[in-house]
């Protein structure tokens, strides 16, 4: 039978595994920033476009070819957001966040850009950012790698991906280099690719990130950014690059790293990873001093990045090691995927009642751990066959003999260890001495 409806091209249903894989990535992200101090705002997923248009640059693929605009029964235009710093600085001079103070916000949630889809890019995805306002100087740049770096190591991955970091400089050192390299290229127009002889006159930094090979090598001897950078802002990159240094952070200057939005000035970081398509950015941001005041603000300096959720998912499962998912099965931030912790099975279904309580004093007793009931029916083979099939590293078993001695007996799935009948204080302490050693 042919289905009738199909989830729109770009969009993706996620269940199970992998709604499990993204929900892991983003509960990382949200640990690290509320360890760094930072304080959750939820953003609308409509914006008038006005706003990403001005504030994102009208000439950027985003806004020219990207953006899903419709006008509302009020013939207002409306888009679906495509990325979240300008709706967060929006919100943020709107609800008087940044008077005489500091922020440290962060965000997560569906964004939305009509790209061709393929390995890592889709049309709606999840991105997870954070900003911070109102510190100019470079240890906020540094605070927010320091975060990401962060992210990395509490999702194992601080080896699978590598820092970039450029200095842009001010709006007028932008623009100084952008005369001078469209005067450079002027001559190669005919061979440049067609997005960059776009690109030419309407953002000519974005020829920089080109990837065609044949602009590639015209760039190789194209003016340096770094030369039109005034001396101020040369020794704010170079404190950045301290700050980095001190903390062990490695980095790699990328001169032709300049990012895709109008909004960035000073230091712009990418964090990049191999073997996830050729969308190889995970993670980037950078500072945008400019753009309160561009929306009506008051001038305020503000730094910020968007972590890519949908593509460090899947970074997760191409450089998982499967002899590390296999040691680390029963601990609570495992790689491979389980559906519960516990799984609950009884001698017989009129059972259930003291089954539940007992699974419900166990959650009490060890918070976070995921206890699932059967309720597939049958007999205790079943059950178990389900309990295996769930991923679960315990059963726990209620029966006659267990309700009679107020107790119930814990079986390992995934250890070779006796099972064990004992009160569910006792049987709570093993479980977190289980976790503990994982």
């Amino acid at each position: 039978m042919s289905l009738r409806y199909r989830a729109v091209r770009g969009m993706r249903d996620l269940a199970s595994e992998a709604a499990a894989e993204l929900r892991r990535v983003e509960d990382q992200c949200i640990a690290a920033a509320r360890a760094f101090g930072y304080e959750e705002i939820r953003l609308p997923l409509v914006e008038s476009t006005d706003l990403f248009s001005r504030g994102i640059g009208e000439a950027t693929d985003i806004v020219a070819k990207e953006m899903y605009v419709f006008d509302d029964r009020r013939g207002n235009s409306l888009a679906l957001r495509p990325e979240g710093t300008a709706g967060c600085v929006r919100a943020c001079i709107q609800q008087g966040l940044l008077h005489n103070r500091t922020q440290r916000l962060w965000y997560a949630g569906p964004m939305f850009r009509y790209e061709r889809p393929q390995q890592g890019r889709y049309r709606q995805f999840d991105q997870f950012g954070a900003e911070i306002f109102g510190v100019g100087g470079p240890e906020a740049d540094a605070e927010l790698i320091q975060m990401v770096a962060a992210i990395w190591d509490g999702l194992g991955l601080r080896d699978a991906v590598r820092l970039e970091i450029n200095a842009l400089g001010s709006s007028a050192s932008r623009a100084a280099y952008g005369e001078a390299l469209v005067a450079y290229l002027a001559p190669y127009e005919d061979e440049l690719d067609g997005d960059s002889r776009q690109r030419l006159r309407l953002n000519p930094l974005r020829i920089l990130d080109s990837k065609v090979e044949s602009t590639r090598r015209i760039l190789e001897e194209a003016p340096n950014l770094a030369d039109y950078l005034d001396a101020s802002e040369r020794a704010q990159f170079d404190t950045l690059r301290e700050l980095l240094d001190s903390l062990g952070l490695l980095y790699r200057v990328n001169r032709r790293l300049v990012r895709g939005f109008d909004y960035y000035t000073h230091a712009v970081v990418e964090w990049v990873a191999e073997g996830i398509g050729s969308q190889d950015a995970v993670c980037a941001g950078g500072r945008y001093d400019g753009l309160i005041e561009l929306f009506g603000g008051r001038p305020t300096p503000a730094a910020g990045f968007a972590l890519g959720i949908d593509r460090v998912a899947l970074l997760l499962r191409e450089v998982a090691d499967a002899s590390a998912e296999a040691s680390a099965a029963c601990s609570a931030g495992a790689l491979s995927y389980s559906a519960a912790d516990v799984h609950v099975v009884m001698q017989d279904r009129k059972y259930m009642p003291a089954a539940m309580a007992a699974a419900q004093a166990l959650r009490v007793r060890v918070p976070g751990l995921r206890v699932r009931m059967d309720a597939g029916g049958g007999g205790l083979s079943a059950q178990f066959r389900r309990a295996d099939r769930s991923g679960a590293c315990w059963a726990m078993i209620v029966g006659e003999d267990e309700i009679a001695q107020n107790r119930v007996s814990l079986k390992w799935l995934r250890a070779n260890r006796p099972q064990v009948t004992a009160s569910m204080d006792e049987v709570a302490a093993a479980i977190r001495e289980s976790q503990a050693q994982d």
